[in-house]
């Protein structure tokens, strides 16, 4: 037969669009063309491909021979095609049996020997062949990453002669079962809120948002522990799900750098410098790739030294913000990457670090905080001061706090209410919920208007606030939002409070 069918699978975002290859041999002049939108890397397989079957003794056909990446539309990129072209060929040489090839799809990068080497996207590509109810022919190197997937068969490959016998049936490749023991590795930090001396406001409002998803905002001068409290967020956030870690993994996965897929579970920590670019954060290339807004979906992205960052850098993340989506758009293709991230920021009040020390102008001290626009600050739902310790706290024993253990326990029961009430975190409710769920009394609600025109905070602060508030009942299991809850809400607003004081 001089015709044959093989499937594979494209990168486009962390999504994983079916390609099917199809391989003719017709009369002709000896030639191997290859069509269907390839980048110079696939057009590139040409010479891996007729190297790795010569060398791994297989007869490679002298006449025309066309390969068609189906659909033509869909950018096709990297080396991920060199074991499914392959077998193709084989196939329509009649070198390995046809009816076998639709129950499979094959991925991996082939050396000139004729070796099976590994491709970035393992987690995604490997979602998709499961829910299409194919067998997954991976490389022996992506074989740990791609058992994090249930539901979807998984073969090892080392060597082309390796498939071609499995397609024989001379020899069957090594199963890879799901990887069991990785649920339980989530379990273990390495950060405790209790290493924090002092500081009750800023842990109480860690907490808060912890159990709401709230972006949070820390304001004091160096070393009060603003940068260690921060890494503590995600010790006592609630676990992941298994379907929020396989799609963070699934990022990480086709960002192409390092991850320890050990640690699966855990949720990501980012503290990129303040010298990234906005391509940096929100991520780019002419295959678009995540940045550190999508690394740290599910999880944390913390910025320290907040004014230090360029404004148009930081302004990139207000719609991810909002919307929990970033789309990059380039010439041939648009990717969209998913970026729920909460959002942690940390600043001092001046440019020397201190707001009274006599060496700033209040116009330089306004200057430097106007570097954070009005509606970035808009989407920052807990701004908190966080003072130097007073005296004595560094002497006798002052590690009394809480352990992350303990006020996990009641992020986590909030957390639960928040989802038998709405179905998602208070920090995520839409304008009409936050109106249904967070219900104040007349004159509550007059006091929340005055203090808000006082302020002259916006609508979206409005609402930050009420939900702040929600949380806060929710941590204290109350049905209604009450007066002492809106209050503390209000304490929470430390920045809005100081802009307007150097503003007068």
């Amino acid at each position: 037969m001089s015709f044959a069918t093989v499937y594979s699978r494209a990168r486009v975002g962390i999504n994983a669009p079916l390609v099917t290859i199809e391989v003719h041999i017709s009369n002709g002049l000896p030639s191997f063309q290859i069509v269907g939108l390839p980048d110079a890397s696939v057009r590139e397989s040409r010479d891996r491909v007729r190297s790795a079957l010569v060398n791994s003794d297989f007869q490679f056909p002298q006449t025309r021979l066309t390969v068609n990446l189906s659909p033509a539309d869909i950018p096709k990129e990297g080396a991920r095609f060199d074991l499914a072209i392959a077998v193709g060929i084989l196939a329509a040489s009649a070198q390995v049996p046809v009816d076998k090839l639709i129950q499979y799809e094959f991925y991996g990068e082939l050396g000139l020997n004729g070796d099976v080497r590994g491709i970035i996207g393992e987690i995604p590509t490997t979602m998709a062949c499961g829910k299409a109810q194919r067998i997954c022919i991976l490389p022996k190197e992506n074989i740990s990453q791609a058992g994090l997937v249930e539901n979807t068969e998984i073969l090892e490959a080392s060597t082309l002669m390796e498939v071609f016998h499995h397609l024989t049936g001379q020899q069957n490749l090594a199963f890879h079962p799901p990887n069991k023991n990785s649920d339980n590795t989530h379990m273990v930090s390495g950060h405790d809120l209790n290493d924090v001396i002092g500081q009750t406001m800023a842990k109480r409002a860690l907490e808060i948002a912890a159990a709401g998803q709230h972006n949070l905002l820390f304001l004091g001068p160096p070393g009060t522990g603003k940068s260690m409290l921060a890494s503590r967020l995600a010790s006592i956030l609630p676990e992941m799900s298994i379907e929020q870690a396989l799609q963070t993994a699934a990022i990480h996965s086709v960002s192409g750098k390092p991850f320890d897929f050990t640690k699966w579970r855990t949720r990501p920590f980012r503290n990129p410098h303040h010298t990234a670019s906005g391509v940096a954060l929100v991520g780019g290339g002419s295959v678009p790739k995540p940045g550190e807004i999508s690394l740290s979906h599910n999880g944390v992205l913390f910025l320290d030294e907040l004014p230090e960052f360029d404004r148009k850098v930081l302004d990139v993340l207000r719609e991810p913000m909002e919307t929990g989506v970033i789309t990059i758009s380039r010439a041939t293709q648009q990717a969209d990457f998913p970026a729920r991230f909460q959002f942690v920021g940390a600043l001092n009040p001046s440019p020397t670090g201190h707001y009274n020390d006599g060496r700033s102008t209040s116009d330089q001290v306004l200057r430097y905080l106007n570097k954070i626009s009005g509606p970035l600050l808009d989407r920052i739902d807990i701004q908190i001061d966080v003072p130097a310790l007073p005296k004595g706290a560094l002497t006798g024993n002052n590690h009394t706090g809480e352990t992350s253990a303990v006020v996990k326990q009641r992020v986590n029961q909030a957390r639960e209410i928040m989802l038998a009430r709405a179905g998602k975190p208070n920090a995520l409710l839409s304008s009409k919920e936050v109106a249904k769920y967070c219900i104040l009394l007349k004159d509550d609600q007059l006091f929340l208007e005055n203090t808000i025109h006082h302020l002259n905070m916006s609508i979206r602060a409005y609402h930050k606030i009420l939900k702040v508030a929600r949380t806060i009942a929710d941590l204290q299991q109350t049905k209604d939002i009450n007066r002492g809850h809106l209050t503390e809400a209000l304490n929470y607003r430390a920045m809005d409070r100081l802009l307007a004081h150097l503003s007068q």
